[in-house]
This record gives C-alpha cells, sequence and structure tokens, in this order.
C-alpha cells in the first residue's frame, strides 16, 4: 500500500513538472485533484516539500521584482525530481492501481509509455474485479438478512465497481486500438482514414 507522503510526494513532482508554482496554488491544485474526500493540509504539505528540498527533488526561488509583506516562495522541480517523476510513474505493481496512487497516476498518464499505461490500467481493472466478485458473493449471501439501507448500500457499491471496471476496459480497449494503429519501425504509414461525414 502506497503511503500518503510517497503519493504527494509524486503528485507534487507531476504538477511542478508542468511548471513552477507556490505553495498556495499547489495546494489549490492537489486538493482539486485529490478529490473532496481527501483534502490536503498546509501541515501535510509542507513538511513534505521540505523533504523534498532535503531530497533535491525540488528548489524554492523567492521572485524578484514588488512584493507584498511577504515573500511567496516558488517551487519548481529539479533535474533529479524529473529523474525521480520518470521512474515513479514507470513502476508497475499494487501501489500503482491502489486507491489512493491511481488517481495521481491517471492523471499524468500523458507523461507515460503506452505499454506502462496499459499495464497500471489492467492492473486496476483486474483489483476491482476482484473486489466486485468479493462484494457481489457478500451480497448475496446477506441479502435475506440485510435491512433495506445496508442492501441499498451494498447494490450502491456494486454499482459504483461495475461503472468504474466499464470505464476502465473502455480505456483499455482506446489504448489498444492507438497501439495497434500506431506504426512499428518497419511498417510504412498509410493515410488515415477521413472521419464520417
Amino acid at each position: 500500500m502506497a503511503r500518503r507522503g510517497d503519493t504527494i510526494e509524486l503528485a507534487v513532482l507531476g504538477l511542478l513538472h508542468e511548471g513552477p508554482m507556490h505553495g498556495y496554488e499547489l495546494r489549490k491544485r492537489l486538493n482539486l485533484m485529490l478529490g473532496w474526500g481527501r483534502l490536503l493540509s498546509y501541515g501535510s504539505l509542507y513538511p513534505a516539500l521540505k523533504k523534498m528540498l532535503r531530497g533535491n527533488l525540488i528548489e524554492e526561488t523567492v521572485p524578484s521584482g514588488p512584493q507584498s509583506r511577504r515573500q511567496r516562495i516558488v517551487y519548481q522541480v529539479t533535474d533529479l525530481g524529473t529523474e525521480e517523476f520518470s521512474r515513479l510513474m514507470s513502476e508497475v505493481g499494487p501501489t500503482a492501481w491502489e486507491d489512493d496512487n491511481f488517481d495521481i497516476r491517471f492523471r499524468f498518464f500523458s507523461s507515460t509509455d503506452m505499454e506502462i499505461r496499459l499495464r497500471v490500467l489492467e492492473g486496476r481493472r483486474s483489483r476491482l474485479q476482484e473486489r466486485l466478485d468479493r462484494v457481489q458473493r457478500e451480497l448475496a449471501m446477506t441479502q435475506a438478512e440485510a435491512d433495506r439501507y445496508a442492501a441499498e448500500l451494498q447494490r450502491h457499491g456494486v454499482e459504483s465497481v461495475e461503472r468504474e471496471v466499464r470505464w476502465l476496459s473502455e480505456l483499455i480497449n482506446a489504448e489498444r486500438s492507438v497501439q495497434q494503429a500506431t506504426p512499428g519501425p518497419e511498417t510504412p504509414t498509410t493515410a488515415a482514414p477521413s472521419a464520417p461525414s
């Protein structure tokens, strides 16, 4: 299971990979990415930033020019941080498709090789399918015993996982279509079919 600090590090490196930003903007963008259920406090963000500064993954600068009373520190990724981001994004395995880590990795999929994207998507789908099978078995066993609201909650859980499994299957099929349509180094390119009118 990925530690929260590792998830924050991946998210920070990914955002700073897109461009420098100050702490307030970084926290705002991280909270949008993490979702309302996992809001990030400054008490979690700044220790993570300090650790990343010590590790030379990011650096801080103070912009020149007129400043307000309090100078805003701008964070940017270093070359070492860029390498670490690439390494983290190329990892495949259980931590890549866990609930806490998958959303962050998916947000930065454009920085990832297609083969890695496929392996992460397939791993996530497999994990959810296992979860779905378990929940459906439990639902079948407890449906007679459960009250109406407990049964509704279980049904809602099943539908949510089924919806995500369908979504992942569509993404995997789309990735495979692109993969098959992409010519290899020795395959001649052909004109793409025109869009239907």
